[in-house]
Order: C-alpha cells, then sequence, then structure tokens
C-alpha cells in the first residue's frame, strides 16, 4: 500500500456499483426489473434478491419490507437512476421491447447532452434510459457549459414514434441527436416533479406506462 496523501484530493471509486431499493411487495418489482432491463436474478430468498444484466455480479437488489410506507415524491432523496445505451437505435429497440409488455415511458426529452426515455417502476420510482448525444465527454463537458444549456438545462420533449419513423427512414443518428435551440423552459413544469404514483398489477407492469 502507497503512502497516503491525506492533504490531497480523496481517491475516486472506479465506477458505480448497484442500487438498492426497498419496496413492501418484491414480486411486482422483479417481474419489472427482469423486464425493463432484460435482467437475471442472480440469487435470491422471500427478503432480498439481486439482479443483474451486464457483466457486475448485481446491479439492482430488491429488498421486501412489508411495512415500508408508500413513495413521497415531496421528500429529499435520490431523483432518479439512468441506464445508457450505445446508440439511438438501441434505445429505440428497447423501448419498442418494454412497449410490447406494457411498459412505455412517462417523458421522452432531448437534454442536449442525452437523449433520454424516463419511466417509473410499480412503487413509482423513476428510471431514464439515454443514449449520449455528442462524441465525447469532453463535447457534453463543453455543452454543458454553453450559454444555450444554461438557459435550458431541460430540454426539449420528442415523441418516440417520430423517432423512429425518421431513424428508419435513413435520417442518421447525428442529425437525429441534436436538440433544437427553443430558448429558456420552466423548470416547475417538468413533468417527473408532479408525477402520480402508480397503481400496481399483478404482473408488476405500471397501469398506462404512469
Amino acid at each position: 500500500m502507497a503512502r497516503t496523501n491525506l492533504s490531497g484530493k480523496v481517491l475516486p471509486p472506479s465506477r458505480l456499483a448497484h442500487v438498492v431499493l426497498r419496496t413492501p411487495e418484491s414480486k411486482p418489482m422483479l417481474e419489472f426489473y427482469k423486464i425493463f432491463l432484460g435482467a437475471r436474478v442472480v440469487a435470491g430468498n422471500d427478503s432480498i434478491s439481486f439482479l443483474t444484466y451486464d457483466d457486475e455480479h448485481h446491479r439492482i437488489a430488491i429488498m421486501e419490507v412489508p411495512d415500508c410506507g408508500d413513495k413521497n415524491r415531496m421528500t429529499a432523496g435520490l431523483d432518479h437512476i439512468s441506464f445508457t445505451f450505445e446508440t439511438l437505435d438501441d434505445l429505440l429497440v428497447a423501448y419498442q421491447q418494454r412497449k410490447a409488455h406494457g411498459i412505455v415511458p412517462i417523458w421522452c426529452v432531448n437534454h442536449g447532452p442525452t437523449t433520454s426515455m424516463y419511466y417509473q417502476d410499480p412503487d413509482g420510482n423513476v428510471l431514464e434510459t439515454q443514449v449520449d448525444n455528442l462524441s465525447t465527454v469532453e463535447e457534453s463537458m463543453e455543452y454543458m457549459a454553453s450559454p444555450e444549456f444554461a438557459e435550458n438545462p431541460i430540454g426539449i420533449d420528442f415523441d418516440p414514434e417520430d423517432l423512429i419513423k425518421r431513424l428508419e427512414s435513413g435520417e442518421p443518428e447525428k442529425e437525429l441527436k441534436k436538440r433544437p435551440n427553443i430558448g429558456p423552459r420552466d423548470f416547475g413544469k417538468i413533468p417527473l416533479l408532479n408525477l402520480p404514483i402508480p397503481a400496481r398489477e399483478k404482473s408488476g407492469i405500471v397501469k398506462n406506462g404512469a
């Protein structure tokens, strides 16, 4: 072990490992996440289950706590969890596959740095699926430091079905991911801020996508 410099910057972790979700009903949540992420259960019992969809041993854990209360959107805490796709085509394919299972987004928005779709799970936890719009992290950071992004850090809404048609017609991904400049946008009118808690179904699918 190298001598530790206690006065310098704290050594950052190599990556974010996993998220643990607390729920009063684990079965609907497990079914939802298996579909939503194309995930599999690595291990589990009646109290907790561990899921993965990539090379990590688990990315999501679902912990059943029967007496925990319903989600309250007006309390401080985590707002959403985000998952990245490599291409716009991949993002839209996953959208179509989820839609076939009755899972549809609650908000689709081009933020500028990303093209994003937001969903919610049976407990009302918000999930983002996204694709980077720019080629490098440096380009994304430069855009986020621009006057255009400062004026409107929210973005502009889009229709995923329209995006699919344009992509299938041969329009380049690079052009489809460009965010039009619409000027300022009211932060208080973001759909996620006033989102109702979803009704559960036995399948774990969220009714009407909300």
